[in-house]
């Protein structure tokens, strides 16, 4: 079990950053202040002992001087022919280089990963097609005529239209926590890399439809009251799992297209506030993917926090509390809590509106959230937790569009947790890893690869600020560089598959960027599906599982494909299995799902640090700036209420 971020104190600096003493000569900053980077306090590394320690040598490495250090260096000419030929080679020596800098300089500059860069471009195509298969629109030339008269909402009890969406994992359950959960990541990497990165692969179109396709059903989960006292709807999911003896969602291995038994609704109101505020960051996220259709999102997602916050502190809730609302939800999607989300709700639709009482809103409610956040869920980013990535959203605010009064304190707040975050994912003793390198940030709970690719993509995302910031941040004493994040980011999910590592095993030490999903593992299997030379062949999923034949398989008979030892008849192209055990072992089997069921969410955060890792496309202008591939204003584009001075 993780242990909780605290504060630094309790860990040595050497321990936290786990970097070796350096000697550093430093400069003074252009900004006019020192500014942690890439090495130690904006600094020159030096580590061949030419130059004399001084007497006080800890005093200078534990604090950078802002003044530059001169050093007397006693020279005896001995012979002035030698000196003279020392002074004709030390000049030579400065005009080659020079020569060599200016050559380099108008050279046309190549990306340090260019290479593996299409490689990583063919796994974020593949990790987007697999929501196509969850899709129910995009998979209904399979569905068969009994299916195709179904219709999601219909029940004895319940007359709603839930057509739309999809199908959750490996089974035919339509889970609506999940559901916005992944349109808000997904909204949120477009956000960030919209024109840079995905429009350069191609993919820009294609992930902006899984998110309207995804926001059309989440529209459909929450019907408005008919009159001020009556209560708001919430469909928190679609399909049962456990009723015993009675065909269902679980009990049935099937195809999507041969369900003929009836798909019970669980139903909610606006004590589910968990649910509520996921469903409202995913309304204002997508709002600000699209601007012609934002208006009947930002409208949805503003009154259904209005009903949230009239309930009161009292009445708010976890949607799986209640038995009726979520209650068969607790074996899939237990809830631990709400604050978070309804922090996580408030920041996005500031940033959707720009009307700072929702700002105002999610900076008061932070430190209760981050009370009510249990021990081994802190640090850790995915669908029942969104602390960590809205410290993340308050400090991106900070640093390129601080509003000051009254919210210096909150800003301040979240900057230091996000820090601690990083730091976190450097440490050997906050989080452990496995042997061949996998973060455990769950250890006790399985499915480790959602994790480590969301921690993959806080940690690219926001080495990505301090690129434009053009700077570092720290741990105490201890500074981490952006190299370090990267490279922790790039360990965990990133762009080279093991294949290519086996043909060039010479090279290994210096292929820091390869990727433990994608391939570099002690299994030697990258755990995307289709991806690389070796996957998953038996995923725990029942379209892929049973051939698509035109024949119509009972409950009974889908039960055989359920035990075959034969491989999955189709590919679940793009699809991220739940992933090995604490000891790297990975069992390939389908009636494990532990180890081989894939999710749409652990493939949103997926998509989300495959997409940041991207390398962006040179700089259509041709200028050797640097091109980081991140929008830095588009997420403020709404914002345009400055608060007034007190």
């Amino acid at each position: 079990m993780p242990h909780s971020l605290g504060s630094p104190a309790h860990t040595s600096p050497s321990e936290l950053a786990d970097v070796q003493p350096v000697r550093f000569v430093h400069i003074i900053s252009e900004s006019g202040r020192l500014l942690p980077s890439s090495s130690q306090w904006n600094s020159i590394e030096i580590d061949y002992g030419l130059f004399p320690q001084p007497q006080n040598a800890s005093g200078y490495e534990s604090l950078p001087s802002r003044f530059s250090k001169s050093v007397d260096f006693h020279l005896i000419i001995a012979e002035r022919t030698y000196f003279k030929r020392f002074v004709y080679i030390t000049i030579a020596t400065v005009l080659l280089l020079s020569f060599l800098v200016l050559l380099l300089h108008f050279l046309p500059h190549k990306h340090h990963h260019h290479g593996s860069s299409k490689n990583l471009t063919s796994a974020i195509n593949q990790a987007i097609e697999f929501f196509d298969a969850q899709n129910w629109e995009l998979s209904k030339e399979y569905f068969s005529e009994i299916y195709s008269r179904l219709q999601d909402g219909i029940t004895r009890d319940t007359h709603a239209d839930l057509v739309g969406g999809f199908y959750d994992s490996g089974n035919n359950l339509k889970f609506s926590f999940p559901t916005a959960y992944t349109i808000t990541v997904l909204s949120w990497t477009v956000i960030e890399y919209h024109h840079q990165k995905y429009d350069d692969i191609g993919e820009l179109d294609h992930v902006k439809d899984i998110i309207k396709w995804g926001s059309d059903y989440l529209l459909k989960l929450f019907l408005p009251p008919n009159s001020t006292f009556d209560p708001i709807t919430l469909y928190s999911q679609v399909g049962t799992g456990n009723d015993i003896g009675v065909d269902n969602d679980i009990s049935c291995w099937q195809r999507p297209e041969d369900m003929s038994y009836e798909r019970l609704v669980s139903k909610c109101d606006s004590t589910a506030s968990d649910l509520a505020g996921e469903i409202i960051a995913a309304l204002s996220a997508a709002s600000m993917v699209f601007k012609n259709y934002s208006g009947n999102l930002i409208d949805r997602a503003e009154n259904l926090f209005d009903h949230v916050m009239k309930e009161g502190p009292n009445l708010q809730g976890t949607y799986t509390a209640n038995i009726a609302c979520g209650g068969q939800a607790r074996q899939f999607y237990n809830s631990s809590g709400y604050k978070d989300e309804l922090v996580w709700g408030g920041t996005w639709l500031f940033f959707a509106t720009g009307n700072t009482t929702y700002l105002k809103y999610a900076t008061e409610k932070f430190a209760l959230a981050e009370e009510e956040e249990l021990v081994f869920e802190k640090g850790i980013f995915y669908w029942n937790n969104k602390l960590t990535a809205s410290a993340v959203l308050l400090t991106r605010l900070r640093f390129f569009r601080d509003l000051g009064y009254p919210f210096e304190d909150a800003f301040g707040s979240s900057t230091n947790s996000t820090d601690f975050l990083m730091c976190s994912y450097l440490s050997k003793l906050t989080f452990k890893k496995t042997e061949g390198g996998l973060i455990l940030l769950r250890p006790d709970y399985g499915a480790p690869l959602q994790y480590a690719a969301t921690a993959s993509f806080l940690s690219k995302l926001y080495s990505d600020y301090l690129d434009l910031l053009r700077s570092g941040s720290s741990c105490g004493n201890d500074v981490f560089s952006l190299e370090m994040l990267r490279s922790f980011s790039m360990s965990q999910a990133s762009t080279i598959t093991w294949s290519l590592v086996r043909k060039i095993p010479k090279k290994k030490e210096a292929l820091q960027c390869v990727s433990y999903i994608l391939g570099e593992n002690p299994m030697k299997m990258s755990y995307m599906v289709g991806f690389g030379d070796q996957y998953p062949t038996h995923v725990h999923h029942r379209g892929a599982s049973i051939p698509w034949d035109g024949q119509q398989y009972s409950c009974n008979d889908g039960a055989r494909w359920l035990n075959a030892k034969e491989p999955n008849p189709s590919d679940l192209l793009g699809a991220m299995v739940a992933g090995p055990d604490r000891n790297d072992l990975f069992l390939d089997e389908r009636d494990k799902p532990w180890f081989t069921e894939p999710t749409i969410s652990s493939n949103a955060g997926l998509v989300a640090a495959l997409i940041a890792l991207q390398d962006p496309p040179r700089d259509s202008s041709g200028s050797n700036a640097v091109n980081i591939g991140i929008d830095k204003d588009a997420i403020f584009e709404n914002i345009q209420i400055v608060p007034a001075a007190p």
